[in-house]
């Protein structure tokens, strides 16, 4: 007991491949005041999986700069750290049954080509060539990853155990953590072999991790959002023929992914493993009367093969070697999902100096960049790499437990499903409803969920095809398409109104508010009376969020923000107040709604139900009634037409919208508004407006103001850039786009080298052209500049425009 650390600088809950990754890199970084307390053994897969695939790809930046980070530091591991490990890079194929498969998978070959990875693309016949024991029957084709394969997770595991503790890590095994506590600053972390008091804790405690996170409640934390799955795969007897061909080869088959069935076969020795996602899952410990156990370790569920009967017969005829030789043994363990199945990586909601990183479902594959990113957020408060994908905050109050279940047995059913631009999942709906969404609905509105709330994305007529197979394409053209241009055509001629409630919402007041903002925004507040846009920086000069301001006296402000940002937003603001202030900060989120009211008409319509002076400038701000009910009204259009933000309480909400619609208001959608902001150049959060851009890269030098006195935060990074001159810049782009608008980080060629990526991209029908934003070596960011962008395999011609509105370039409508 003596030997047991009463005080360290972080502790680190739970041992496996994202818990020791973290120690190991927390520990080469210089931080040897580390502990890890692992329950058991240290383990990785949940202390049951035999070995674990990487990488897998998906659509989204944070999740594939973690893998190849983890593909390139599992290269090196074993000799970095002296400790020997079987890793085996078998190369796989990913099998297409239809057209569509086959457009995701070009798109992941040219997001891998941005990174530098080479997948190819493969007809039936090339793929027997890699894998002679399959056949190709039904298959449209596939793609080839040549860095897939398998690694032994214990061996990760101790490899990375050996190179922390080398380096100064320390791991305390058979020590669960067995409660919280809090004394001033510090943390207070139980265990049966006494007390450690630390700076940081980290949650990394896998399928335990809700019972951890549990323990943080009394100190703001929150039920994680996650369920325990039952992952089933099973391993036959040696097959003969598959041991004579490795022999012969001196290397193992590589792995087949049949994404559109849902399952992985791979090689494990000389026979085959087979791990179905299967649709008829199942989650464990999710019911009073099936309570998660104390201690589940080196323990499996029992076997339930009648789950996989129909992809075990797939699989078979796929592979008729399957068929030759036993089960061995059968797996069938729990794996963590959160609703969305990618993990939670980051700081922890609503508690200080706490974070989490579990819910892995691929944490071999994850595991190594994971520990990069965990250590960041430890001793910087930020991450080389923009990790929104990955963030805890991305889920806030709605995601309660029968939100989690529904959507994590969507997410586990459909693990390889192509995530459609138009198509919206239909588990965990309804959670958060508009004071009208009754009407919204009636009037055909096709809803979508935006942090939980529930907006229409277009308003359907009769005879129009909702189902949601036909939002199952990667084109631009479906039954929105005709409705969507309507809708943009009355906002243009006439007068919408867009129902949009869950923007987040921060009211700021008391003395010393104006002061303290003005040193945390890069550039000016406006006057009293007025509405603008500021911008808040990381220490590096990175986009850390962007919001709206109105300013109603001298210290009283109200922040408006993106749904999703909720919890991100509040923290940061938070987090940079001092303590002691004056000034007060409320979250008025869930308090009050917004309607949009936009068009050439709309000053016409609102003067015929408000007394408010529809003069005033744009960008004001005042207070008027509607159908005598209290409205803000602010003087701002996302849609790039003369329009009206109108505010009100959520209770007056509909009377507001009765008489605006009765007046002769056209609702429109978030698909409407999507394509209008981008002919306008504004940028979306997290999507054009992420820590993976500079103020300046993003194009938003007018609103960084560095003669200022005040040090707000990157602001010397941001001069040192200015000085330097950036290298990257943002940059709209006219699309000779055919079927497609670009897609999220669809990779920019300029001749054969890639030189940037789009952040957002859509159909702008005002100006009748395909529109694409996105961040381009600088050089190249001049208009008329000839580029190309790769969507689905083929690259399109691009022509950089110029630094202004595509619609309406010298704002006159907006300022009618």
């Amino acid at each position: 007991m003596s030997d047991f650390p009463s005080t360290a600088r972080v502790v680190i809950i739970g041992g496996g491949a994202v818990g020791t990754s973290t120690l190991y890199h927390l520990a080469k970084a210089g931080w040897k005041d580390c502990v890890l307390l692992e329950k058991n053994e240290l383990t990785a897969g949940s202390t049951w999986h035999a070995a674990g695939n990487c990488p897998n790809f998906s659509g989204s930046w944070a999740i594939m700069n973690m893998q190849r980070y983890g593909l390139e530091m599992y290269r090196t591991l074993a000799d970095d750290v002296d400790y020997p490990m079987n890793y085996h890079v078998t190369g796989s194929l990913r099998l297409a049954h239809s057209k569509e498969r086959m457009q995701e998978f070009e798109r992941v070959a040219g997001m891998g080509r941005y990174q530098g990875l080479e997948m190819d693309i493969l007809t039936p016949g090339e793929m027997q060539a890699y894998h002679p024991f399959m056949e190709t029957h039904e298959l449209a084709g596939g793609m080839w990853d040549p860095l897939d394969g398998d690694i032994d997770p214990a061996q990760l595991t101790q490899a990375m155990a050996k190179g922390a503790r080398d380096a100064g890590g320390r791991i305390e095994r058979f020590c669960p953590a067995t409660g919280i506590d809090r004394d001033g600053d510090e943390w207070i972390v139980k265990t049966d072999k006494g007390d450690i008091r630390c700076e940081f804790v980290v949650n990394c405690a896998g399928y335990y991790a809700q019972r951890v996170g549990e323990m943080f409640k009394p100190f703001g934390g929150r039920t994680v959002p996650m369920v325990v799955m039952s992952h089933q795969y099973f391993l036959t007897d040696e097959i003969a023929e598959v041991a004579a061909w490795t022999k012969e080869k001196g290397h193992k088959l590589p792995i087949i992914r049949d994404v559109d069935i849902s399952y992985y076969l791979r090689q494990d020795k000389n026979g085959l493993n087979l791990g179905p996602y299967e649709r008829n899952c199942k989650a464990h410990w999710i019911t009073p009367e099936d309570p998660m156990p104390e201690d589940f370790s080196f323990q499996l569920y029992p076997d339930d093969l009648e789950r996989l009967e129909f992809y075990i017969e797939d699989a078979m005829a796929r592979v008729p070697a399957l068929g030759t030789a036993g089960v061995g043994r059968n797996i069938n363990g729990p794996i963590p999902y959160a609703p969305d199945g990618l993990p939670l990586i980051g700081p922890m909601p609503g508690v200080k100096n706490a974070f989490e990183g579990h819910c892995f479902t691929f944490g071999i594959a994850q595991g190594g960049g994971a520990g990069k990113v965990l250590s960041e957020w430890i001793m910087h408060g930020e991450t080389e790499w923009d990790m929104w994908a990955t963030d805890p905050r991305r889920y806030t109050g709605y995601a309660d437990h029968d939100y989690s279940l529904s959507k994590a047995l969507e997410t586990y059913g459909h693990e390889y499903a192509m995530h459609f631009p138009h198509h919206e999942w239909p588990a965990g709906r309804d959670k958060k409803l508009s004071p009208v969404d009754d009407r919204i609905r009636a009037a055909g509105g096709q809803m979508g969920a935006y942090n939980g709330w529930e907006r229409a994305n277009w308003f359907a007529k009769d005879g129009d095809d909702t189902s949601e197979e036909a939002t199952h394409t990667w084109e631009r053209n479906g039954p929105w398409a005709i409705r969507v241009k309507e809708e943009v055509e009355a906002v243009r001629d006439g007068v919408g109104v867009l129902d949009l409630p869950g923007f987040s919402r921060f009211k700021i007041q008391g003395p010393g508010a104006d002061e303290w903002l003005r040193a945390q925004v890069t550039g000016a507040l406006p006057k009293i009376g007025r509405v603008g846009l500021i911008y808040f920086a990381d220490s590096r000069g990175r986009i850390a969020t962007e919001m709206s301001i109105t300013r109603e006296t001298e210290d009283m402000f109200i922040l408006v923000t993106a749904a999703s940002a909720q919890w991100h937003d509040r923290e940061l603001l938070e987090s940079r107040m001092p303590q002691g202030c004056a000034f007060t900060l409320e979250d008025w989120t869930d308090r009050m709604s917004t309607l949009i009211v936009t068009g050439p008409q709309s000053r016409a319509l609102l003067g015929g139900l408000c007394k408010a002076d529809l003069s005033l400038p744009w960008l004001s701000f005042q207070e008027s009634e509607i159908a005598g009910c209290w409205v803000a009204l602010l003087r701002v259009s996302f849609a790039g037409e003369l329009g009206w933000e109108v505010h009100a309480e959520n209770a007056d909400i509909p009377a507001i919208y009765d008489a605006v619609t009765g007046a002769g208001a056209i609702p429109f959608g978030m698909y409407a508004l999507n394509s209008m902001r981008v002919e306008k150049g504004y940028r979306a959060w997290k999507g054009d407006l992420s820590t993976d851009y500079s103020l300046f890269e993003g194009g938003l030098d007018r609103f960084v103001k560095l003669d200022k006195p005040q040090d707000f935060p990157g602001k010397t990074a941001l001069q040192n850039e200015k000085q330097q001159g950036v290298k990257k810049r943002f940059a709209t782009m006219i699309v000779e786009a055919g079927d497609f608008d670009a897609p999220y980080m669809s990779t920019v060629w300029h001749g054969d080298e890639v030189v940037g990526e789009t952040t957002s991209g859509d159909w702008g029908y005002r100006i009748n052209a395909s529109v694409a934003l996105g961040v381009v070596r600088a050089d190249l960011a001049a208009p008329g500049t000839a580029l190309e962008i790769e969507m689905y395999g083929k690259r399109y011609k691009a022509t950089v425009q110029p630094d202004q509105p595509l619609w309406d370039p010298q704002n006159e409508r907006l300022r009618a």
